[in-house]
């Protein structure tokens, strides 16, 4: 029996795992990226990875994601730090520090090893934290930081060792068939599976297949190098709006969300200066005051992908056409376990049935025709706490 020909559009996080996926399985795949492995969205991630989420669906996508990456780095050169996630409020802020509080307990009856932390245990445990005005706080024990480039590469040369053929600097666009117009000829497949991130809508309109799917724009930065940074946790600051995360010796500090549609191919790759300035301040503000605010090394700016119900569509969208987008900035964070559900859905293998018990849950959850693809609704970017 012929292998099945499987074309993959998109060289990032998501893409490259179904890639290996199908190419484990036996199929015939060809991933076409536009740019290089990991150029887009997945090379400009935080690569922060935890299962602290309250919903059935997405604490069982999270948990095997975690375990999936911590395999791969067993095996590889992929690194996966183990490192506590922290969220909080501060006092004044009463609406989500109720929100926190109501999340841990759905969180624990998940099985989710998290906890509420008192101030004064959250500063002797992370002295580099200001915990004065802390309302309440939470801690994960399942996170990690990594860096999302390094897994895309790594999972590509799997691939490729499993026979996939990755052609890098290839535009294509989607033709009937179903087929991939590249820049010298028509090819033909027996299906196709889209995880271009924010191309994904452009690429599956000239097929007239829509979907509800609306890019914004994110902003983040690298200080220089920082003692206060060897034990800091990963943190989210639901009162202050921003994220920090040790890397490079120093912090990563994200957020400067943009909520509202870009165009994935004219859009500002370079960060704010008022983001910058505005990012600085708040992560300035959440130091404990005896620590020293390190100096801005870098900056850039991404892009993420955003959906009404803020779910992901993953699956077949059109007859054997399918789709993995609309992450709201926790693609990278999903990748392992849903580029793994939607490759064993291309196949039609009995996902149901599958030992792992998730997938095919999650493959109802996030089906892409619970839309009908031309919704009107306002972007809401990824990290917040309701």
């Amino acid at each position: 029996m012929a292998s099945k020909r499987v074309a993959v559009v998109g060289g990032g996080a998501v893409g490259v795992t179904a890639a290996r996926e199908l190419a484990d399985a036996g199929a015939a795949v060809t991933l076409f990226e536009r740019g290089s492995v990991a150029a887009g969205s997945s090379g400009r991630a935080a690569g922060i990875c935890y299962d602290a989420v309250a919903d059935r669906i997405d604490a069982a996508v999270a948990a095997a994601a975690m375990d999936r990456f911590r395999s791969l780095a067993a095996e590889t050169r992929f690194s996966f730090t183990e490192r506590p996630y922290v969220w909080l409020a501060r006092d004044g802020d009463e609406g989500r520090a109720e929100a926190i509080e109501k999340q841990v307990p759905r969180m624990r009856k998940r099985g989710r090893d998290v906890a509420f932390v008192e101030p004064a245990a959250l500063a002797d445990r992370f002295p580099a934290l200001r915990t004065d005005d802390v309302a309440v706080a939470a801690i994960a024990h399942d996170a990690a930081t990594t860096d999302p480039a390094t897994y895309t590469e790594v999972v590509a040369a799997q691939a490729r060792a499993a026979g996939a053929t990755i052609e890098t600097d290839t535009e294509v666009a989607l033709a009937e068939g179903p087929a991939v117009t590249t820049p010298d000829r028509v090819r033909e497949f027996d299906a196709v599976l889209v995880a271009a991130g924010a191309h994904t809508r452009k690429l599956l309109a000239a097929v007239d297949v829509p979907v509800p799917v609306k890019a914004y724009r994110v902003q983040a930065l690298v200080t220089e190098p920082s003692p206060a940074s060897s034990d800091a946790p990963i943190l989210y600051d639901a009162t202050a709006g921003f994220y920090c995360r040790p890397r490079d010796g120093g912090f990563l500090v994200g957020d400067g969300t943009e909520e509202r549609d870009f165009d994935p191919d004219d859009w500002d790759r370079t960060a704010d200066e008022a983001f910058v300035t505005s990012a600085c301040d708040r992560f300035g503000d959440a130091l404990a005051r005896e620590v020293d605010v390190p100096a801005v090394d870098r900056s850039w700016a991404g892009l993420c992908t955003a959906t009404p119900d803020r779910d992901p569509l993953v699956g077949e969208v059109a007859p054997d056409l399918f789709v993995a987008v609309g992450w709201h900035g926790h693609g990278f964070m999903r990748a392992p376990a849903l580029g793994d559900a939607v490759a064993r859905m291309l196949l039609e293998k009995d996902v149901e049935g599958d030992s792992d018990g998730w997938i095919g849950d999650a493959l109802d959850a996030f089906d892409p025709t619970r839309f009908d693809g031309d919704e009107e609704f306002a972007v809401v970017e990824g990290m917040t706490v309701e």
